[in-house]
């Protein structure tokens, strides 16, 4: 019986959801989160060597946070508490605490359990501190939101964020096969018809198990496919051809003809996934994402006519509001394309993490104080605008680092001018250097 169950004081008997039902009782009947679990997995790895540091779950809902918490709780020997940050206040945080340091003291670890930990505010998350970092709680938080943007520096210093995927098709037929076992009969829906349910679900596996224990609850005789499930669920089911390709297939077919400058396919695909019930702003955040990732300068127009495509969407809705994503989805395929921003920061993003906390060279610091001034900062410092052409050619590296090249322009669309500049600039401080 489940703990929640049982906390409520309801008997087997009990009428219980099917997702509660299959709740695994054990890390190994997880699915879909197997690069985290597995033997090579950074959790696997922990609970292998006998130990169990603190944790953020990032993923989005239905993937199995809540579980995995309990479950690890179980795995490593320590009493599971839970809170949940949407309702419980600064009065809970600490009573849930002073009851983990009063286990403590009798030999006993807590696993502290923190549901959409992203909703307590900075202080709240600064109480965990004192806590995590006396071992008196392991903390495991869950969310849904960029823990970057969302929780302290210090606390994400003090834990390790474990990003858990969607629940892809192998991992939501794995749920049906539970579903059918454990009802002892099979789903009563066709090939398409299952994978038609799978594409509803958009990775979110309570939802999934929610569905299916409806579909169960007809009792047909007859198997439904596709249409009969989006009839007999008033859902709008993906449109699959034959080979049923799903939701993540047709985004990046999309994505593919986008890419490749065929409007006629990338229009195609856009009009296959609204067809199929996807979200018009889900599209719209792909586009935008193109927008910079496959045409960056080549075409900054591009960016601009995406967001406000989205715009354009949001204020008239469907269907009027499509043609304006149509428009954009024309526009990026019609583009100069140029991924050298996005390569550009993702090798910014590797120097930054293996270059640490260098410095930035003295003489680009302020120097608002006298002893500053005393240390150099400043000293030396040009300024662009005065110099010929605007133009000094200092360095802006860090001391100790060799100037780099991220940005390399293609030469495409307006990305042509840019590189001629930059050439003439890589020149310039050639010769200002002495080099």
């Amino acid at each position: 019986m489940s703990d929640l169950f049982e906390a409520a004081g309801l008997t087997d008997e009990a009428p219980r959801p099917l997702a509660d039902r299959l709740r695994p009782e054990k890390l190994e009947d997880v699915v879909g989160q197997e690069h985290l679990l597995g033997p090579e997995g950074p959790i696997g790895r922990m609970l292998a060597q006998g130990r169990l540091a603190s944790l953020i779950l990032w993923g989005p809902p239905g993937t199995g946070k809540t579980t995995i918490a309990r479950l690890l709780a179980k795995r490593a020997n320590l009493d599971f508490e839970q809170l949940s940050a949407i309702f419980s206040g600064v009065k809970d945080l600490r009573a849930a605490l002073e009851k983990a340091e009063g286990k403590r003291a009798t030999g006993k670890g807590t696993l502290l359990f923190v549901d959409e930990i992203h909703r307590f505010n900075r202080a709240q998350q600064d109480g965990f501190l004192p806590f995590v970092e006396r071992g008196v709680v392991t903390l495991v938080g869950a969310t849904t939101e960029n823990p970057s943007f969302e929780l302290n520096g210090a606390l994400l210093s003090r834990t390790q964020v474990m990003v858990l995927k969607r629940l892809d098709d192998a991992a939501l037929g794995k749920l049906v096969a539970k579903a059918e076992e454990h009802l002892g009969k099979p789903a009563p829906l066709t090939e398409d018809g299952k994978a038609a349910l799978m594409a509803m679900a958009d990775g979110d596996g309570r939802y999934f198990l929610n569905l299916v224990e409806e579909v169960f609850a007809w009792n047909r005789s007859q198997s439904v496919d596709a249409n009969g499930l989006m009839a007999a669920l008033q859902k709008r089911a993906p449109a699959y051809d034959k080979d049923r390709e799903g939701h993540y297939n047709l985004i990046s077919a999309w994505h593919k003809a986008t890419r490749g400058s065929d409007p006629d396919a990338a229009l195609y695909w856009f009009a296959r996934m609204l067809e199929g019930g996807e979200d018009p702003l889900f599209l719209a955040r792909r586009m935008i994402r193109a927008a910079s990732e496959d045409i960056g300068l080549a075409d900054p127009t591009a960016l601009m006519i995406c967001n406000e495509a989205a715009a354009a969407y949001e204020r008239l809705g469907s269907p009027e509001g499509e043609l304006a994503l149509a428009q954009a989805v024309i526009h990026l395929a019609t583009a100069p394309k140029s991924n050298a921003a996005y390569k550009a920061f993702g090798a910014a993003k590797a120097a930054a993490r293996e270059t640490g906390s260098l410095m930035p060279p003295a003489h680009i610091l302020n120097a608002p104080t006298k002893m500053m001034k005393s240390l150099g900062y400043g000293s030396g410092y040009q300024y662009d605008h005065d110099a010929e052409g605007q133009f000094s050619g200092q360095n802006y590296f860090p001391d100790g680092m060799e100037r780099q090249d991220f940005y390399q322009p293609k030469g495409a669309g307006r990305e042509g001018p840019i590189r001629e500049k930059l050439e003439q600039w890589a020149k310039l401080r050639r010769e200002r250097s002495g080099e």
